[in-house]
């Protein structure tokens, strides 16, 4: 048993495969420029799908070179907790619940929670 240990190896940490024979797909270099001067290149595969627009590392977004920067995706409203409580509720409504937890208040009825 001892003639067939592997030593000086690390099982599974290495390949015992070599680079021969081996044909990467072939590949295109995007050209981006930044905002701020700087050019970033990057490889995509051949038949892939080229972004126009990437996100430069400094911040920012760097467009691909001779490429035209596509129209900005119409954003939904930010929604605030006052907006969500006027779905269900009208102004007035709200007056009515304010003008009676005020009066339960006061009369002491009602205790104030602890935080």
């Amino acid at each position: 048993m001892a003639d067939r240990a592997l030593r000086g190896m690390k099982i599974g940490a290495n390949s015992m495969e070599t680079d021969e024979g081996v044909e990467l797909a072939p590949r295109v270099q995007a050209i981006y420029d930044c905002p701020d001067g700087r050019v970033i290149v990057i490889p995509f595969a051949a038949e892939a799908e080229i972004p126009p627009v990437w996100e430069a590392p400094g911040g920012g977004e760097a467009l691909l070179r001779d490429a035209t920067r596509p129209e900005a995706k119409p954003t939904k409203h930010v929604r605030t907790h006052w907006d969500m409580l006027l779905e269900r509720r009208t102004i007035k409504e709200l007056e009515v619940l304010l003008d009676e937890r005020l009066a339960l208040l006061r009369s002491g009825q009602a205790r104030r929670r602890s935080a």
